[in-house]
């Protein structure tokens, strides 16, 4: 499905039942209503980010549900869309941590790219409902990705913002890897604690110290 090592890490899901059986109600999803991301992009994420690959994690909670922003990648927006509040701020903290300047784009596929998942915790949305898609069963699997990265060997650093991301913190129980938690970047909640988080400094940092390539942020 996805074409890289995933692949057989996700075996057991790609050929359960239930996964079938749940693909099918996606697909039936794409057929009668306006879904987004667009269907070649709903495991983007994963296609971009080799499991061998991933050193960073960052959780997101469900697409951007409106046209042509989505694609595949948690807080990221296709070249040409205009940037979200949310990533402006995320932007700001890696200026104000990093000293890199923002692009003129929201596209995050070069961080893709570096080694940093962005995974969103439910992969599709209907057009214009935002959340519409929690529950229907995304989180099976992408607790489940979590789960696998959790029991990799080489030290991951999973960013946790806001109380959804948070959430997931009950899944990374192994010792080797570094939790950054803090408030969302989104306009309401970003001045109460994620701005002067420094969670790429802290990565970096981290991947350092383990002797891991650092990830380069610049866009």
């Amino acid at each position: 499905m996805i074409g890289n090592d995933w692949d057989e890490k996700l075996d057991i899901i790609w050929n359960s039942d239930g996964f079938k059986k749940f693909i099918n109600i996606v697909n039936n999803e794409y057929k009668t209503k306006t879904i987004f991301p667009p269907k070649n992009y709903i495991f983007n994420a994963l296609k971009l980010t080799p499991y061998s690959n991933t050193k960073v994690v960052i959780v997101g909670q469900d697409p951007y549900h409106g046209i042509g922003e989505a694609h595949g990648l948690s807080f990221s927006v296709q070249e040409g869309i205009k940037i979200p509040p949310s990533l402006k701020n995320i932007y700001k903290e890696l200026y104000d941590d990093l000293n890199i300047t923002a692009p003129n784009n929201g596209d995050l596929t070069k961080w893709a790219k570096e080694g940093v998942l962005l995974l969103n915790a439910v992969l599709t949305v209907e057009k214009d409902k935002p959340a519409s898609h929690r529950n229907l069963g995304w989180e099976r699997l992408t607790d489940y990705i979590i789960k696998v990265l959790n029991n990799k060997e080489e030290p991951v650093v999973f960013i946790l913002w806001g109380n959804f991301a948070k959430e997931k913190a009950k899944l990374i129980t192994n010792k080797k890897h570094l939790i950054i938690a803090s408030p969302h970047p989104s306009p309401f909640s970003a001045r109460y604690g994620f701005f002067g988080s420094k969670p790429f400094s802290k990565t970096n940092e981290f991947l350092k110290a383990n002797n891991i390539k650092e990830i380069d942020w610049r866009l």
